[in-house]
């Protein structure tokens, strides 16, 4: 493990000094299966729905790209810039390095995201802690496919984003990534995210600054940066929870029901899988079920776009 310790420490303390979470995931399968039988729901509402018509289409004449920005990234061996200046993890795939640019938060940091797709129907994911931008990145790049307009931020002192301070304003950083997809023409947004991340989602989607259309919750602390329990019970849209019971000892399960049984979605579900993975590992390390649990977001989004 390389740069993380910092990251690594305030995960391990998002879940009362447990057992740490890996650092640096593989790299993400593009091989994705139907679902598999391991994966087991709690009852709820069923989030079944048509999938999502198409896409609208976005002004003829798109808002100004932002220029690139000189700062020191928080991992410069795994930091290179693009044909336009900004700098972007190396885990990007070249043919996708075009696409980041660089967002600054309102307490002044330089982060690195990736835009994927257009329109309005914007969707925003959260990577872990100690992680990077490309946590989320198939999913990403599926639903850009599918006419979705994907924003991809990475943390303060995580990947290709400025070295700060300190690690406590994963908020402010939500913020900007929401902030630059509304510029760019989102109208509404689905929120996701994973670890920290997850409830860094529901802190955002609180705040009510697009309408929130569905909220993914991956292994997700109670709190982290600010309390994810107050956060989704105002949380109205369709909600999915998704935790494996052999997660840090079950400590992480125990804050994921928590977050479940809190939230105010009349629509919402719980999926406990068995694979004993954290956050995106689930499905990035989790071979025929975790390709299951991706086509399972995936849908699910699809299905809140539906409504």
């Amino acid at each position: 493990m390389r740069r993380v310790s910092r990251a690594m420490v305030c995960a391990v303390l998002c879940f009362g000094a447990l057992a740490a979470c890996s650092s640096r995931p593989e790299a993400a399968s593009t091989s994705h299966a139907s679902e598999s039988a391991h994966t087991v729901e709690a009852d709820g509402p069923s989030s079944d729905r048509s999938s999502a018509g198409d896409r609208a289409t976005p002004p003829a004449t798109p808002p100004s790209r932002r220029p690139p920005v000189s700062y020191t990234p928080s991992w410069p061996d795994r930091t290179v810039r693009n044909s336009a200046g900004h700098l972007v993890d190396t885990c990007v795939p070249k043919s996708l390095r075009d696409k980041a640019t660089t967002l600054t938060t309102s307490d002044g940091v330089h982060l690195s995201a990736l835009e994927l797709g257009s329109g309005p129907d914007g969707v925003l994911l959260d990577h872990e802690q100690g992680y990077n931008i490309c946590s989320f990145l198939d999913i990403g790049k599926e639903l850009a496919s599918r006419g979705y307009h994907v924003m991809l931020p990475e943390y303060r002192n995580h990947g290709a984003s400025e070295k700060a301070a300190d690690n406590d304003h994963l908020l402010r950083d939500a913020r900007a990534a929401l902030a630059e997809l509304k510029r760019l023409g989102a109208e509404r947004v689905f929120l996701g995210g994973a670890s920290c991340g997850g409830t860094t989602a529901a802190l955002t989607g609180a705040e009510g600054r697009l309408p929130v259309v569905g909220l993914l919750i991956m292994s997700s602390p109670a709190r982290c940066g600010g309390d994810g329990v107050a956060a989704v019970r105002t949380i109205k849209a369709a909600s999915l929870f998704v935790v494996s019971p052999g997660d840090m000892n079950g400590a992480v399960e125990k804050q994921v029901r928590e977050l479940y049984a809190a939230s105010g979605a009349k629509d919402k579900k719980l999926v406990i899988d068995q694979s004993g993975f954290h956050g995106t590992d689930m499905i990035r390390r989790g071979g025929p079920q975790g390709a299951a649990l991706y086509d399972r977001v995936i849908r699910f989004v699809e299905s809140c776009y539906g409504r």
